[in-house]
């Protein structure tokens, strides 16, 4: 497996972390409006969850393999 370049892998977080946030504010105002649809507020928070994993996958990515 070639080795992935750090820089990229971390531009690609900074973008990940900054849409997450983001959808986490439309989402808090999605749920305050008392005639949301709840069809798109699930929506926005698989959408997130999704960034999330995305977040995590790319975070182990840049922790090396230690051999034991």
């Amino acid at each position: 497996m070639a080795t992935e370049d750090p820089a990229k892998i971390t531009a690609q977080l900074v973008e990940l972390r900054v849409e997450h946030r983001d959808l986490d504010q439309a989402i808090e105002r999605l749920a305050a409006d008392l005639q949301a649809d709840e069809l798109a507020l699930k929506r926005l928070k698989k959408r997130k969850l999704r960034i999330k994993d995305m977040i995590t996958a790319l975070e182990s990515r840049l922790i090396p393999d230690l051999d034991a």
